[in-house]
């Protein structure tokens, strides 16, 4: 078990027989009446993010979890295989269980994180930031490029991406896997 006001960002617990990921917390002291913890949580299944409010010394169950670096290797039906970088043993893990699958590339290495208690397999995490090649996009016309105007265009993984005019078939961008927006160009 765990007190409420010891959860940080990345905090995993049980709630209601649900694995929760602690995203964001806030530690509020107000004026009048008791300090409470606000928590913004995700849900390891469906993803869904959730918000609540947690009295200090509220007790919750801690689950304990692993992060392993694992490497993707190919897609076989709808499992994704990757092989850890350690043991070069294979595992297979569901389309839903990965954050970013959009972006995933062969090659790439994930942070799988496990259920220590029933070694199980929680989610598999991108890194925030992926570089991707532009294999379409329409040209952009020139002198448009004064707006803040973005067009679409399709990456290596075959994910859309809302890209600057002036970005061109052929050039690699950076990309946020967490929202699948574009950070910048890559020179």
């Amino acid at each position: 078990m765990i007190n409420a006001q010891d959860v940080k960002n990345g905090t995993c617990f049980r709630e209601n027989g649900r694995l929760y990921f602690v995203i964001e917390f806030l530690h509020v002291k107000p004026g009048k009446g008791n300090t409470f913890m606000r928590v913004k949580y995700k849900d390891v299944i469906d993803g869904r993010v959730l918000e609540k409010r947690f009295n200090i010394g509220e007790k919750l169950e801690d689950v304990r979890v692993e992060r392993h670096q694992y490497q993707y290797i190919y897609k076989e039906d709808d499992s994704y295989i990757f092989m850890d970088q350690e043991t070069y043993e294979q595992v297979p893990i569901e389309k839903n269980k990965i954050i970013g699958v959009d972006f995933l590339k062969e090659g790439f290495v994930v942070d799988v994180v496990f259920d220590t208690s029933t070694d199980t397999i929680l989610l598999a995490e991108l890194p925030v930031k992926v570089e991707l090649q532009i294999t379409y996009t329409e040209p952009g016309i020139k002198g448009d490029t004064a707006t803040n105007t973005l067009k679409p265009a399709t990456v290596e993984t075959g994910a859309e991406v809302r890209v600057p005019l002036f970005i061109e078939n052929g050039e690699t961008i950076r990309v946020d896997t967490r929202d699948g927006s574009y950070i910048e160009r890559v020179r």
